[in-house]
């Protein structure tokens, strides 16, 4: 699996529409660039390891030193300090937060659940307007510092991101339609669990934004997307207007983007803000672990549909809670509250 951060339709709109020549030269290398990962996808399944609990992280940062070359040349290893290039040090502390994540909450030992070595390659390429796992590693572009900062930057970047891995090593789910936007969701799911567990936020004080700080100053924007509120996270003339819909009625039908699956990733988004905020407390301990044991528990399938997952979500969440508990009636009714009828 190669999944990209930043959804192709915003850069497209950065080479459609933005005055600056160089910024649409950047749009226009990254998206080349980023259609050449998606055209070498993985296809296979991935063979599952068998889990282990020694729970030791193993962290190595490669610097691509702004070519366009994996893993680079090693910077930092596990246990060596901080080497005083902020990109490097932050997606060296980002792998960790989301390796202690993983262990604390859910007894997940790395991305593959036995210990799989946690690699990130930083200064990718030149202005890389992109982050994006590969089926083996991150890797982190600068941003062109105009309209985006530098993507080791927020937390959840790298959450979603890794997350992808988790669910290669899991449920599999195919990367196309609504399968691709489930997968998509999942991975804003975690990444923002990952952020609010972090910060110690509960689901009434968490932002619910992927990829907040990433926009650079001067765009309109807070963000990538809005779990809370769909289609608002930006607005702004060279990156076009958050097309993201929160509800089944605005579904959207289209060939690009693999089937849009970073727009209608936007209708599970809403529904899991749903059951979180009607759920109440911390977001990764009931509404997170519904949503982690159904990822990871095998009753999905590859091509799932939005209705699939929710009937998932919900059996899951009557196993954990019971039929008549509060937590599963929230389930239920958040997917309701998008339109999806299970």
């Amino acid at each position: 699996m190669r999944c990209t951060i930043v959804p192709p339709h915003m850069l497209e709109r950065v080479v459609h529409d933005a005055d600056d020549p160089a910024l649409r030269d950047i749009a226009r290398r990254t998206l080349a660039l980023s259609s050449a990962l998606r055209s070498e996808r993985r296809t296979m399944p991935i063979e599952q390891p068998s889990p282990t609990e020694d729970f030791v992280p193993d962290r190595t940062i490669g610097d691509a030193q702004n070519l366009e070359v994996l893993p680079g040349e090693t910077v930092r290893a596990e246990g060596a300090p901080a080497t005083g290039d902020t990109i490097v040090d932050q997606a060296y502390d980002w792998l960790g937060v989301t390796f202690d994540f993983f262990e604390a909450v859910y007894r997940r030992n790395s991305i593959d659940a036995a210990g799989l070595p946690m690699i990130s390659t930083v200064h990718y390429g030149r202005d890389y307007d992109n982050a994006f796992w590969n089926g083996e590693q991150m890797v982190y572009g600068d941003g062109d510092g105009v309209l985006f900062n530098a993507f080791t930057a927020p937390l959840d970047v790298t959450g979603h991101e890794l997350c992808h891995g988790v669910t290669q090593y899991t449920a599999g789910l195919e990367y196309y339609g609504q399968s691709g936007a489930l997968n998509e969701s999942v991975s804003d799911v975690f990444g923002s669990l990952i952020k609010q567990w972090h910060l110690g936020h509960t689901a009434d004080r968490a932002d619910w934004l992927i990829g907040e700080g990433l926009l650079a100053a001067g765009v309109n924007g807070k963000a990538l997307r809005s779990m809370k509120e769909p289609g608002t996270a930006y607005d702004d003339p060279r990156l076009g207007k958050d097309p993201q819909p929160g509800h089944m009625d605005d579904y959207v039908e289209t060939h690009r983007d693999n089937g849009g699956v970073h727009i209608n990733s936007g209708i599970p988004n809403r529904a899991f803000y749903l059951a979180s905020a009607a759920i109440g407390g911390n977001a990764w301990e009931k509404a997170g672990r519904v949503w982690y044991d159904t990822l990871t528990g095998g009753a999905i399938k590859t091509d799932e549909d939005f209705t699939g997952f929710a009937a998932a979500t919900i059996a899951t969440a009557t196993g954990l809670y019971g039929a008549d508990a509060a937590e599963t009636r929230a389930v239920k009714e958040a997917w309701a509250g998008v339109g999806v009828q299970a």
